[in-house]
């Protein structure tokens, strides 16, 4: 994912820039097919090297133009090249017209749809239909869409994958499930949300070489979170530095029975640079944390008097792993949302701050789906329907810094356009891995980075290590794989 553009775009503004290169710009629209078909070429050979019989299946419209591209660049280069078409070519138009008759002119053969896709083609080539598509799939389009998945062979999606909605990633019906997407102009939003990620596989980006004042003044939807953005929060230290110079993250939760949460929190605060962590919790575990992990400073706190002392010496507070819903919870509550220190809140804090709700512009929320429906009073379909409504309207309900956990984490941003992380992976769906986010996020801000910059680096570096811990397979994956990583992923 460093390869692609920080700008994610809606369709609309895609086909905006898209236009605006063709009348203003003066580059003729079968140029730009011509390109997205090289680049789609360049890609699919970089990426599948050993496949040497491809078959292309073309719908309508220009999507169906930049397969036939595809398909006579792909001949030229030695590669056995076939194409089936699920729509009569001979009613296309404009640029796709073109595309097909340069096709036929060079000797390319086109087999109409009889539902059967070449059982011995090693990568097949969606070009379907492209991302204007608003309705479902149907017809003799979703019995090539089932054969395309049902094949076996890689497959590479132009653009976007025939059935994915473009704005907002949902399956329109049943969708192509791509290896890997080539897409062009600008990035999709729907490539990002809902299904997106599932359905895209892999994504490569081609900008045709568009003109950079095409793209003034587009409406961007979202910003994606830069390695490089992030690793320039975190320059190299001073050999003069000493703790004192990193803050101190106070990590208050672990109700009765649970430990482990608190424990894991700040530990990934350590692991994050925090200066100093201290536990504040249940009586119960002080002595356990101290003994697994003799680094943090773990207090015992009966009640919320005691937090007192705890507090005077925190710069960050982190709130809400392993907290519970008991009595004792409810008073750290009470007392908590008084404290004007920086803080991140997540877990029960969450569910506690739904029943009580305030506005606090230095406190950063971490909320799941599954949080997010009790702090809005939605269910959580309606969250994941539109998760970018959902995260503006958790900043606008609670102040401060939102982050929508989830594929494709959203963290809302003081100008407007959410940002947006593109790492992680399905193996960081597990217990005790938004414990270490908080952790996270709570040591960035003791070490003097910004509400929103420690929600957006503490977002990106825990998916990032999510990403080395699953090399060795995602299915299994624990909160402590990930922890084990997370050194050298913010030093890198």
């Amino acid at each position: 994912m460093n390869g692609l553009p920080i700008n994610v775009y809606s369709v609309a503004s895609v086909r905006e820039i898209d236009s605006s290169a063709i009348e203003q710009t003066g580059v003729p629209g079968y140029a730009l097919m011509e390109r997205a078909a090289a680049a789609a070429v360049r890609e699919a050979l970089a990426s599948y090297p050993d496949a040497r019989r491809w078959q292309i299946v073309c719908g309508s419209g220009n999507n169906a133009g930049d397969g036939y591209v595809v398909a006579r660049i792909a001949a030229s280069q030695g590669i056995v090249a076939s194409v089936l078409s699920v729509a009569d070519p001979e009613s296309l138009t404009g640029d796709a017209a073109t595309a097909y008759g340069d096709f036929k002119a060079e000797g390319g053969v086109v087999l109409p749809w009889t539902g059967v896709i070449d059982p011995d083609a090693e990568l097949l080539v969606d070009a379907l239909l492209g991302s204007g598509l608003t309705r479902d799939v149907d017809g003799d389009f979703a019995a090539a869409v089932a054969a395309i998945n049902a094949a076996g062979a890689q497959i590479l999606a132009l653009d976007i994958p025939t059935g994915l909605h473009g704005d907002t990633g949902r399956v329109l019906g049943c969708a192509v499930h791509a290896d890997t997407t080539v897409t062009f102009v600008g990035l999709k939003q729907g490539q990002f949300l809902a299904n997106g990620a599932d359905h895209c596989g892999d994504i490569r980006f081609s900008d045709l070489d568009i003109d950079a004042e095409c793209y003034t003044g587009r409406q961007v939807e979202f910003r994606r979170i830069a390695s490089r953005r992030v690793d320039s929060l975190l320059p190299r230290r001073k050999r003069t530095s000493h703790k004192g110079d990193f803050g101190h993250v106070l990590v208050i939760g672990g109700g009765k029975g649970m430990p482990g949460a608190v424990r894991l929190c700040g530990e990934a605060a350590l692991r994050a640079g925090a200066g100093r962590v201290s536990i504040a919790t249940d009586p119960s575990h002080a002595a356990v944390i101290v003994a697994s992990r003799p680094e943090l400073m773990s207090h015992a706190i009966p009640g919320a008097a005691d937090l007192d002392a705890l507090l005077v010496d925190a710069d960050v507070i982190a709130f809400g792993p392993g907290l519970g819903r008991s009595e004792w919870a409810g008073e750290l509550v009470a007392a908590l949302q008084k404290d004007d220190r920086p803080a991140v809140w997540d877990a029960d804090a969450l569910n506690w701050l739904a029943e009580s709700p305030d506005r606090a512009d230095h406190r950063i929320i971490t909320p799941h789906p599954g949080e997010a429906s009790t702090l809005l009073g939605v269910t959580t379909a309606e969250i994941q329907g539109d998760r970018p409504a959902a995260l503006g309207q958790l900043q606008e309900r609670y102040g401060g810094v939102a982050v929508l956990k989830g594929a494709g984490s959203l963290v809302s941003s003081s100008t407007g356009e959410p940002w947006l992380c593109t790492f992680g992976n399905p193996g960081m769906a597990a217990p005790g891995m938004g414990d270490l986010l908080t952790g996270i996020i709570a040591a960035l801000l003791a070490q003097g980075l910004s509400t929103e910059d420690a929600a957006l680096a503490g977002v990106e570096l825990h998916a990032r290590a999510g990403d080395r811990a699953a090399k060795r397979g995602e299915r299994g994956l624990m909160a402590s794989d990930l922890l084990a990583e997370l050194r050298g992923v913010v030093n890198s």
